[in-house]
């Protein structure tokens, strides 16, 4: 069956979130999470085994700049994991690739380029165009 699902995409021509579109965002979600996981394994790894071989105190601060460069990173992976989270959730509730402001569909698109979106792009450029003049004032 992975192999059919590696092969499948939406289409607009199917009934939008049937269970194949499900499967097929939850695989998607699952996938990005598991790599991001991967990383973040590997990137605490290589932190530990770099500070143990450091000796020289300017090499062991540019050390300590890089380490807070991939921890910042690292937060924000923390972050995406958290919305790929809330989109599981959305997609055991039903209501994963539905709107949060209208309740209409979110494009396939749209959901293929960010599947973490909770909002149509019309109302995602809304949003932001109401933070832009509230952060303008």
């Amino acid at each position: 069956m992975e192999q059919a699902l590696d092969a499948y995409r939406p289409t607009d021509n199917e009934p939008f979130m049937n269970e194949r579109q499900q499967e097929y965002f939850r695989q998607k979600l699952l996938d990005w999470k598991a790599e991001i996981l991967n990383q973040s394994k590997g990137t605490i790894q290589q932190m530990q085994t770099d500070s143990l071989q450091m000796a020289d105190p300017a090499d062991r601060a540019s050390s300590e700049t890089d380490h807070s460069l991939e921890l910042r990173a690292r937060d924000r992976q923390r972050k995406l994991i958290s919305k790929i989270d809330s989109a599981l959730r959305r997609l055991d509730d039903g209501s994963y690739g539905y709107c949060e402001v209208t309740g209409e569909p979110i494009s396939l698109k749209r959901l293929e380029a960010r599947p973490t979106a909770t909002m149509s792009l019309e109302a995602q450029e809304m949003h932001e165009r109401r933070e832009k003049v509230h952060r303008d004032d």
